[in-house]
């Protein structure tokens, strides 16, 4: 994913060279085996579609094309945190002055996906970014199994 627009730059000069790579490949003659040559050709391809829809997703989420961001678990939080942050149209150090903390921090939340984040900090990001979230926990399907499996201690 991309995260900032120096990572936006970089990816579309990536694609670029992906771009003229391939024109490249496909315009030589080669006597190497034809199922190698569309195993080389299909990489490039994959690669190369793999960055142009990190770039269009970057694209869409500052242009504000998003208003809601699903996600199936907590575990999807770190992500949506970042995307809302492009679609609000927040720099990292936008961000870092309205938490009260240096852009470096936020940098390096984001590229760790808020492994390092206190629960009080990613509280404290929610609140800046001004997000509504809804939360739904939900127990396991078998509680029987659960309730049978806790050992009561008086």
């Amino acid at each position: 994913m991309i995260r900032n627009e120096r990572q936006y730059i970089i990816t579309k000069a990536q694609i670029k060279k992906f771009r003229k790579a391939l024109d490249d490949f496909n315009k030589q003659k080669s006597s190497t085996h034809p199922m190698l040559i569309k195993a080389q050709k299909d990489a490039m391809e994959s690669q190369l579609a793999e960055l142009e829809d990190q770039a269009k997703e970057y694209e869409k989420l500052r242009a504000g094309k998003y208003k809601v961001f699903k996600g199936s678990s907590i575990a999807d939080l770190p992500l949506g945190l970042i995307r809302a942050r492009i679609a609000l149209g927040l720099t990292q150090k936008q961000l870092a002055e309205r938490v009260g903390i240096k852009e470096q921090q936020i940098q390096r939340y984001e590229e760790t996906d808020y492994a390092s984040a206190s629960f009080s900090r990613i509280k404290d990001i929610i609140k800046a970014l001004g997000l509504d979230i809804e939360e739904k926990i939900f127990l396991p399907k078998d509680t029987q199994v659960q309730r049978a499996s806790v050992k009561h201690v008086r």
